[in-house]
């Protein structure tokens, strides 16, 4: 029953924003955060973060243009995306894994962004 439910993606032009967000239930899990891969590439990580703000990450090609937050009382994650890219285009996944897991073992069904040029 533990699911990962992502949203929010669409098709904007390049220096456009789309927040997506995710909605964990099942359980709680001490990190978050999002995944992408675009058709032919390997999937690679975008950001991630704990439920207290204390521990976020981005990938260096998302950083100073991706946010990654979440809304305690509403248990959702959210991933701000401005500055959009042509090479943003991708499916994001929404990800958990708990303290001492290497890998994100949760996985959401994944969300379409797409952005032409």
């Amino acid at each position: 029953q533990v699911q990962l439910v992502e949203s929010g993606g669409g098709s904007v032009q390049a220096g456009g924003s789309l927040r997506l967000s995710c909605v964990p239930s099942g359980r709680a899990f001490g990190y978050y955060g999002w995944f992408r891969q675009a058709p032919g590439k390997e999937r690679e990580f975008v950001a991630s973060d704990n439920w207290s703000g204390s521990s976020t990450r981005y990938a260096d090609i998302v950083r100073g243009r991706f946010i990654i937050s979440r809304d305690n009382a509403k248990r959702t994650v959210y991933l701000q995306m401005n500055s959009l890219k042509p090479e943003d285009t991708g499916v994001y996944y929404c990800v958990a894994r708990d303290v001492f897991d290497t890998d994100y073992r949760y996985w959401g069904q994944g969300t379409q962004v797409t952005v032409s040029s």
